[in-house]
């Protein structure tokens, strides 16, 4: 809209300078021409009232005053030639003769004799002003050629100068004006258009497929804006059902593995303790001197398969109970280095750089946190067995108004293609795990809107970084 106005008020301003210029020439050229007629009927005139005789050599004797007078009266200088192009009579008073004068400019006789109406009219430029000189012959009663009359005329462009400038000032003032209106249309347009295109981007923005959408709702909008907005609305829609079919299959699926990750898992401590009772059937002997010693062995060893079992189940309903946020106020540190005292291992040592770190955490999900990381780098280090094993465990508050907790080892690390897989429930690398460890770590994490991450490095170690906003 600003563009066509500008482009507007260009065009016209060229369009009236144009108009100004075409209407000068014509102005000027037919203020020549009945300068020249009114000149020619006094010419006439003074050749009818002459006493002299009617010749090209009377001519200025004829005009010898009169000239003057036709001059003040219609304020144009005269000159009139002989038919060769040798002036005769001027109508400007000068002691010595003009030599610029005296003989028609070069080519212009030769001009009017070919012309057909027997007139011809020279335009240029002397001294920065333009004129314009007539030539056309003078005759007699009988239209007999006497003299040849030049009359310049001197093109005085102020006047129409002075109302171009005057129009196009109007012209500029109104556009300006206008091209202020422009803005504030096409400002308040914009702004009614681009404010459903904001709100529609916006939403489309914000359309996750792991949260329930809203729909938009935009009221007075354009047919477009409607039709977009329909479309939109018809995809979450069809979103909301296809993700509602995801859930219910995942969940499905989910309870699935969970059931064959049970039944694997409980199978294992069922087999040794089958074969235990079948062999305990067999080799029961009453009269067996060593009777007690191997009732004690085989019920030891029925009792940790139950552990087992136990630990088994213990392990899946600890992932699977969701750990809900408690705003208990602790000591970050404390917690930390008193999760720590069950670990027999004089290779774990603990730094903290404050004495004391308040947050808002719950107790024994800050313990199970430390304790599975721990349990991981003890296991790490256990299996590449380093001259000088290490384990610390650093607490520390960032700038960013949370506090972290970080475990560092220099055993196994971790292969770059288990890297991706790492918090993946049932993903292990024991030979004795069910890989729930860092999966529930993750959980927990993430419910109290914290974060865990990972460096580490094959057969140089690894280090687990687990930060929390802090909440007074």
């Amino acid at each position: 809209m600003i563009l066509l106005v500008l482009l507007a008020s260009v065009l016209i301003a060229m369009v009236t300078i144009f108009q100004y210029r075409e209407e000068a020439e014509d102005y000027h050229r037919e203020r020549l021409e009945r300068k020249e007629a009114n000149i020619r009927k006094h010419l006439d005139w003074v050749l009818e009232e002459t006493t002299f005789a009617l010749d090209t050599d009377q001519i200025p004797l004829i005009y010898k005053d009169a000239i003057y007078d036709i001059k003040k009266i219609h304020g144009l200088e005269i000159f009139l030639y002989d038919l060769d192009g040798n002036l005769l009579k001027s109508s400007q008073a000068r002691i010595v003769k003009d030599p610029s004068h005296q003989k028609m400019p070069f080519g212009v006789l030769d001009t009017l004799r070919a012309s057909p109406d027997k007139q011809y009219v020279v335009e240029f430029e002397e001294n920065g002003q333009e004129y314009q000189s007539s030539y056309t012959y003078l005759t007699d009663l009988s239209f007999k050629p006497l003299a040849i009359i030049n009359l310049p005329y001197i093109e005085d462009d102020g006047f129409i100068n002075k109302e171009l400038k005057e129009s196009l000032t109007r012209l500029g003032i109104t556009y300006f004006f206008m091209l202020l209106i422009a803005i504030a249309l096409a400002y308040f347009l914009s702004k009614y258009i681009t404010r459903s295109l904001n709100t529609v981007s916006q939403k489309i923005t914000e359309t996750r497929l792991n949260k329930r959408n809203k729909r938009i709702e935009i009221k007075g909008s354009t047919e477009e804006i409607s039709t977009l907005v329909n479309a939109y609305n018809s995809m979450i829609d069809e979103l909301e059902n296809s993700a509602a079919q995801l859930a219910a299959s995942e969940r499905e699926a989910a309870w699935r593995e969970m059931a064959k990750q049970v039944a694997h898992e409980i199978k294992n401590p069922l087999t040794p303790m089958r074969l235990t009772v079948q062999s305990f059937q067999r080799k029961f002997d009453a009269e067996d001197p060593n009777i007690e010693a191997k009732i004690a062995e085989y019920s030891n060893t029925l009792i940790q398969q139950i552990d087992t079992m136990s630990s088994i189940a213990s392990a899946f309903s600890s992932y699977a109970d969701m750990p809900a946020q408690k705003d208990e106020t602790l000591d970050v540190v404390k917690i930390t280095k008193l999760s720590l005292d069950i670990f027999n291992e004089s290779y774990i040592y603990f730094f903290a750089e404050k004495e004391e770190i308040i947050a808002k955490l719950d107790r024994t999900q800050l313990i199970r946190i430390v304790t599975n990381l721990v349990k991981n780098s003890i296991h790490a280090i256990a299996q590449k067995a380093p001259d000088t094993p290490t384990i610390e465990v650093n607490v520390f508050k960032k700038k960013n108004a949370s506090v972290c907790i970080t475990v560092s080892d220099n055993g196994t690390g971790i292969p770059e293609e288990n890297k991706d897989k790492i918090f993946e429930p049932k993903f292990t690398t024991k030979s004795s795990g069910m890989g729930l460890g860092l999966a529930m770590v993750k959980n927990i994490v993430e419910t109290y809107k914290g974060e865990i991450t990972f460096t580490s490095e094959e057969n140089k170690g690894a280090t687990f970084t687990v930060c929390f906003p802090i909440q007074h």
